[in-house]
């Protein structure tokens, strides 16, 4: 019976043992499981590690990082990259209509032809005002004016044209004057379309329609106010800003130019937490964003049993454009043109607290708090010991038999 039980115990104890090295084996290579440990993300650019081809790029979150992604930001702003220089001139472009008078003073010798009652007054002694048919801008630009001729009016304010006109009348009527008057400027017009209550082209007036002008004509937003981005673009350029920070920074509510589009867009924000927080989830933000600290805040904290202080990381598809004065002039991006970039943190240093409160999270981030290594060699152990419990308590069955 010892024989038989010894033999029991050898048949059972190898299986047990088996599965002792495969929980080994799972436990060495599950520590950290939650995701990468802090030095296998600080080691990840010396590797050469590669995400889409693009290589991974490990920086610190300095005072000079924080700064400069801010100078990033700030570049990128509609009032940066459009400026707001003031009311734009009224230019005539092909398609306008024109009302052009010209007044003659007296005699008249050019115009003094003019029927009485188109006279100021009918006096002949008084200056004679001679109206021109409505003309309207060809394809080339182009008006005809009697006695002077056809001439070229594209991309000239009326004033302009004013003074064209007289000067080609000096010396054949008498001390000419004359008015110009845009009546329909067909090419001034916006257009803004997207999320709004109705696309539509708007007209552009002389004073200088803004961005949130042309949104409160369209209609205003279908969506929220803080899940709406806008859109805008000018000719080559093109900006993208939340529309909460549009409306909150006087700024970025720029004034509109001729052949702008405005498209406002539905864009929820949010990051997602993971990791050694109390809550792993993904969170919402305003479109007005919000930092660093904020977001740790908003994932319940760092989770004390579990979090490494030193492994606080944000993985984020970075643009290309704000990397050369951070990162180096060798920057290898993607295919879609963006940096894999981890921004680490190292809460025990002080100085952290205040970069977390200057750091601005993006849409579309992950913010990562890896486990440290003591909780690490805490499972392990956990796992030795569940495991040869259940071998002793096995043979000790075995043998009570």
């Amino acid at each position: 019976m010892p024989a038989v039980s010894s033999l029991r115990l050898h048949l059972i104890a190898k299986p047990a043992a088996a599965a002792l090295c495969l929980g080994l084996a799972g436990a060495c290579t599950s520590l950290g499981g939650a995701g990468p440990s802090t030095g296998a993300i600080r080691s990840a650019q010396e590797d050469g590690q590669t995400y889409a081809e693009g290589a991974i790029k490990v920086l610190p979150l300095s005072t000079d990082v924080v700064a400069g992604l801010a100078s990033f930001e700030k570049a990128a702003s509609f009032a940066e990259l459009f400026g707001d220089s003031g009311v734009s001139a009224t230019v005539i472009a092909p398609g306008d209509q024109i009302d052009i008078a010209i007044w003659e003073a007296p005699p008249a010798v050019l115009f003094g032809a003019v029927p009485g009652d188109q006279q100021l007054g009918g006096n002949a002694d008084v200056a004679a005002n001679t109206p021109i048919p409505r003309q309207q801008v060809d394809e080339s630009g182009m008006i005809a004016i009697p006695f002077v001729g056809r001439i070229k009016v594209l991309g000239m304010r009326p004033e302009q044209v004013e003074s064209l006109i007289v000067g080609r009348l000096r010396r054949r009527a008498n001390d000419p004057q004359a008015v110009v008057r845009l009546v329909a400027n067909e090419t001034r017009t916006a257009t803004i379309l997207g999320e709004v209550g109705a696309s539509r082209q708007i007209g552009l007036s002389a004073r200088g329609e803004r961005l949130l002008d042309a949104l409160a004509v369209a209609g205003g937003t279908k969506q929220p106010i803080e899940q709406s981005t806008v859109q805008l673009a000018r000719g080559t350029q093109r900006a993208v800003m939340p529309l909460e920070k549009v409306i909150n920074d006087p700024l970025q509510n720029v004034r509109l130019r001729p052949g702008d589009v405005v498209t406002v867009q539905h864009q929820p924000f949010s990051f997602v937490a993971l990791g050694a927080v109390q809550r792993n989830a993904e969170v919402p933000f305003e479109g007005n964003g919000i930092t660093l600290a904020e977001a740790l805040g908003r994932a319940g904290g760092l989770n004390d049993r579990r979090a490494d202080v030193k492994g606080v990381f944000v993985f984020r598809l970075e643009d290309r454009a704000a990397l050369p004065a951070l990162a180096g002039p060798d920057v290898q991006a993607t295919a879609d043109g963006r940096v894999p970039v981890v921004y680490t943190l190292r809460m025990t240093d002080a100085a952290s607290l205040f970069a977390m409160q200057d750091f601005r999270m993006r849409d579309g981030d992950v913010l990562y708090i890896s486990t440290a290594p003591g909780v690490e060699l805490e499972r392990f152990l956990q796992t030795i010991s569940s495991t040869a419990f259940s071998i002793v308590a096995t043979g000790n069955a075995l043998n009570s038999q």
